[in-house]
C-alpha cells in the first residue's frame, strides 16, 4: 500500500513505543506506557477488523480457577506457586474492576459453579481435598472459598452436588474491550486495524517493521498476540481454539452464574437471558491446537448435545450463533513476560485466564521498559 505523506508522518513517523496486539494485554500496556511517558508516541497494531484472539471472543468468566483445576495445578506446581496464582488472577481482576469500573463492564458476582459427570471419580476427589484447599487459599480471601451444593438449578446427569465459590463473577466481554479501546484513544493512542506484523528486524537503535501493508521503524516493540505469539516468536506458547455458541434468550431463565464441568474443559453462563457455552478442546487437542478462527461439527455437535441432556435437559432451545477464539497456552500457567533484545519485549500465554490477568499482564510488560 503506498501511504501518503500526511499518513507517514502523522502515524508512522517518530513511533516511541509500538504494541503488536490490541487485547486486554496491549490496550492495558499502551495505557501504562503513556502513564509512564505522558508525551510518547504509543501505537497499536491490529491484525482484526477487531482484537482478534480471545478478547472479545471469550465467555467473560471472572474466575481464578475452579476447585478441581487447583487440585491439578498442585500436582505440577508447589502450593506456594499455585496460592501465588491465585493472588495474581484476584489482583488482575481488582486491576480490570478498578481500572474500569464494576458498571461499565457489568461485573456481578454470582459465584461459581463445579460440575461433576457421573462416571468419574472427581467428584470424590474434591471432596477429599476441599479443605486443604480452602486451608490454602484462606489467606488470600479470608473466608472459605469452596463449599458443595444441591442441585437445584435441576441440571441432568451429573452428580447430586456440585462445588460453588462465591467470589467468582462475569462480566460483558464486548462492553469491557469497548471501554478499554475507548480510553486507549481517549489518551491519544493511535490503533491501526486490519495490519498484521510479518517481521521486524533490531539495530543498535530501533526496530525496523514490516507488516503486510507498509514498513516503518519505532524505538521500541512490545508484543502481546497471546496465541498466535509463535508466529512472531520462538517461546513456548501453543495456540489452544477455543470454540463458543450463545442460545436464543430463553423464557424465564433460571440460570444464574458461571459453572465449569468436565475438568473446566467445557463451561457456561448466563447473558441476556441465554446461555453461553464454550469448550470441547478435549475432544480433539491436536485439532484445537490452530490459530484457525472456525469451527468443527465434532465439538459444535457436544455442546449441542451437552445443552439438550445436563444444562437445559427440560427447556426446549435454539442455538443463535457460534464462534471461536484462540488462546496461548504451555506446560506452565505463569505467563511469559520478558525483554527479548535491547528494544524488543513480549507478554504471552495467558493460560486461558486473559481476562483475570490481561490487565496485571500488560502493565508489567509495559513496566519492563
Amino acid at each position: 500500500m503506498k501511504l501518503s505523506y500526511w499518513e507517514i508522518k502523522s502515524w508512522l513517523t517518530n513511533v516511541d513505543y509500538t504494541i503488536v496486539g490490541s487485547g486486554i494485554v496491549g490496550l492495558n500496556c499502551a495505557l501504562q506506557l503513556k502513564k509512564r511517558f505522558p508525551k510518547a508516541s504509543v501505537l497499536i497494531l491490529e491484525k482484526g477488523t477487531l482484537p482478534q484472539g480471545a478478547s472479545t471472543k471469550n465467555a467473560g468468566f471472572a474466575c481464578f480457577g475452579s476447585l478441581s483445576e487447583i487440585i491439578d495445578d498442585l500436582k505440577s506446581h508447589t502450593e506456594q506457586e499455585v496460592a501465588d496464582l491465585v493472588q495474581k488472577r484476584i489482583n488482575g481482576l481488582q486491576l480490570l474492576r478498578n481500572n474500569l469500573g464494576d458498571k461499565t463492564i457489568d461485573y456481578q458476582q454470582l459465584g461459581g459453579y463445579e460440575l461433576f459427570s457421573k462416571t468419574d471419580n472427581l467428584y470424590e476427589n474434591c471432596v477429599e481435598k476441599i479443605k486443604n484447599v480452602n486451608t490454602l487459599l484462606k489467606p488470600i480471601f479470608n473466608a472459605e472459598v469452596f463449599s458443595f451444593k444441591s442441585n437445584t438449578f435441576g441440571f441432568q446427569n451429573i452428580k447430586n452436588e456440585y462445588s460453588f465459590n462465591q467470589f467468582e463473577g462475569q462480566i460483558d466481554t464486548g462492553k469491557m474491550m469497548e471501554a478499554l479501546l475507548q480510553k486507549a484513544l481517549l489518551n491519544g493512542i493511535k490503533i491501526l486495524n486490519n495490519v498484521s506484523v510479518t517481521s521486524f528486524s533490531e539495530d543498535a537503535n530501533a526496530v525496523k517493521v514490516e507488516t503486510n501493508q507498509f514498513g516503518f521503524s519505532t524505538s521500541k516493540l512490545l508484543i502481546a498476540t497471546n496465541g498466535f505469539a509463535s508466529q512472531l516468536l520462538d517461546e513456548k506458547v501453543k495456540p489452544a481454539r477455543a470454540q463458543v455458541l450463545i442460545t436464543k434468550p430463553i423464557k424465564n431463565l433460571h440460570i444464574k452464574g458461571t459453572f465449569h464441568l468436565d475438568e473446566g474443559y467445557y463451561y457456561f453462563r448466563n447473558i441476556d437471558n441465554r446461555i453461553l457455552l464454550g469448550g470441547g478442546r478435549n475432544l480433539d487437542f491436536k485439532a484445537e491446537e490452530t490459530t484457525d478462527l472456525g469451527q468443527t461439527t465434532l465439538i459444535q455437535n457436544k455442546l449441542e448435545d451437552l445443552l439438550k441432556t445436563t444444562i437445559l435437559p427440560n427447556t426446549s432451545f435454539e442455538i443463535d450463533h457460534s464462534w471461536s477464539g484462540i488462546m496461548g497456552i504451555g506446560t506452565q500457567k505463569k505467563p511469559i513476560l520478558k525483554q527479548l533484545s535491547n528494544n524488543v519485549y513480549c507478554g504471552v500465554r495467558l493460560g486461558g485466564m486473559g481476562v483475570a490477568i490481561g490487565s496485571f499482564v500488560g502493565e508489567e510488560l509495559a513496566d519492563l521498559v
